[in-house]
C-alpha cells in the first residue's frame, strides 16, 4: 500500500510530465505552423561568440548573401555571432532570413536581421526544425552545438533515416583536426566507413560552397 504523502508525490510528478508533454507538443505545432510555407533552405551553424568585425564573420555574412542571391532561404539559431552574420546577410540581401532561437542563460540573445523567428525551451525540438526544413547544412567554426547538429545531420544520413543532402565544412584549418581523426580513428578502427567521410566536403571558399549546394539541390 502506498502512503498517501508518496502517492500525492507520484500524482504531482505525473501532472508535471503530462503537462511536458503538452509543451512539447505546442513547439513542435508552433515550429511546424511557422516554418511550412518558406522556401528551399540552407541551415547554418557557429559559433555565437564570434565579433562582427572578426574575418569569419564577414565570410559567414557574404556565404549568407550568396545563398539568398540563389535563391535559398537561411536558417540559422537566431543568436548572436556566426548566426547573427548567416541572418544578416540574407536579411539585407532581401531574402528569407530565419532564426531559431533557443533559451538559454547566457550567449543567446537573439539577433535583429531575422523576418521569421521561433522559439524554442527544447533543443531537440529545434533540432528537429533545422533539419526538416533544410536542403543543405553549412558547418562554420564553432564550439559544442555546432559540432552537435553535424553530428545530428551525418548519422541521420549514414543511417538513411533521411535522404543525403549537401553538408559543408567552412574552414578548412580549422576542421582538418577532426577530419584526420576521422580517418584515423574511427575509419582505421572501421567503427565507420570510408565512404561516410564522403557525405560532406570541406572549403574556405563561399563560392565553391554555393556551386556544391546548387549542383545537389533542385530548386
Amino acid at each position: 500500500m502506498i502512503h498517501r504523502s508518496k502517492q500525492y508525490l507520484i500524482d504531482d510528478l505525473s501532472m508535471q510530465e503530462s503537462w511536458r508533454l503538452f509543451k512539447i507538443m505546442a513547439e513542435i505545432v508552433d515550429g511546424f505552423e511557422t516554418l511550412s510555407e518558406i522556401g528551399p533552405a540552407v541551415s547554418m551553424f557557429g559559433s555565437a561568440r564570434v565579433k562582427p568585425e572578426h574575418p569569419l564573420y564577414k565570410q559567414t555574412e557574404l556565404l549568407s548573401m550568396m545563398l539568398s542571391q540563389a535563391g535559398f532561404s537561411v536558417i540559422t539559431g537566431g543568436g548572436p555571432g556566426l548566426m547573427e552574420a548567416g541572418n544578416k546577410g540574407a536579411f539585407e540581401s532581401g531574402g528569407q532570413s530565419i532564426g531559431l532561437h533557443i533559451h538559454l542563460p547566457m550567449e543567446q540573445h537573439n539577433n535583429t536581421f531575422m523576418n521569421i523567428r521561433c522559439d524554442f525551451r527544447y533543443f531537440f525540438i529545434r533540432k528537429l526544425m533545422f533539419i526538416k526544413y533544410a536542403m543543405a547544412y553549412v558547418a562554420l567554426p564553432g564550439g559544442y552545438g555546432t559540432l552537435d547538429e553535424l553530428a545530428e545531420a551525418l548519422v541521420l544520413i549514414q543511417t538513411h533515416r533521411i535522404k543525403p543532402f549537401p553538408i559543408v565544412l567552412m574552414g578548412t584549418e580549422f576542421w582538418s583536426g577532426l577530419i584526420d581523426w576521422f580517418r584515423d580513428q574511427m575509419v582505421s578502427n572501421k567503427f565507420c566507413n570510408e565512404e561516410d567521410l564522403d557525405l560532406f566536403i570541406v572549403t574556405d571558399d563561399a563560392k565553391e560552397a554555393v556551386t556544391y549546394i546548387k549542383k545537389h539541390v533542385i530548386l
